[in-house]
């Protein structure tokens, strides 16, 4: 399967933005742990990170055109905020998966809200980067 992995606000900053929290890979080597994983599992990954609301909102509208079979997303802040994202997730015709890297429930009161999660097929919070391992192992589960 092809999968998209999609990260939002801040997550190019991985590895140097709150190491104690987030650790300290920086996005490009999670990817590419995560595209030997997938390639193991019989999976092609293609990954995009963006700033701008509106880049996810048009790689979740062409996701499926692009002939992705599903998309792990991490929001970053849009998760508490961005229904424009929502909809795309709702809209763009592959199972979604939401990704955290911290356990977004047991931080501060603003982040305990997902508006994108009731859009997606899963919600994984909390594992770090192996969170989207884990979104890879649970891909028979919400395509099939």
């Amino acid at each position: 399967m092809k999968v998209l992995f999609l990260f939002g606000p801040n997550l190019g900053t991985l590895g140097s933005r709150d190491p104690d929290r987030y650790g300290t890979a920086t996005l490009p080597q999670i990817m590419d742990e995560v595209g030997k994983h997938a390639t193991s599992a019989g999976h092609d990954t293609e990954w995009r990170q963006s700033d701008h609301e509106g880049d996810l909102v048009a790689w979740l509208n062409a996701a499926a055109g692009e002939g992705f079979g599903a998309v792990v997303v991490n929001p970053g802040a849009l998760t508490h905020y961005s229904y424009a994202l929502r909809d795309a997730v709702e809209a763009c015709g592959a199972p979604v998966i939401e990704v955290h890297m911290t356990n977004i429930y047991a931080r501060e009161e603003f982040r305990r809200h997902s508006v994108i999660s009731p859009a997606c097929r899963a919600t994984i919070s909390g594992a770090g980067a192996g969170g989207y391992h884990l979104a890879l192992e649970a891909l028979p589960w919400i395509t099939g």
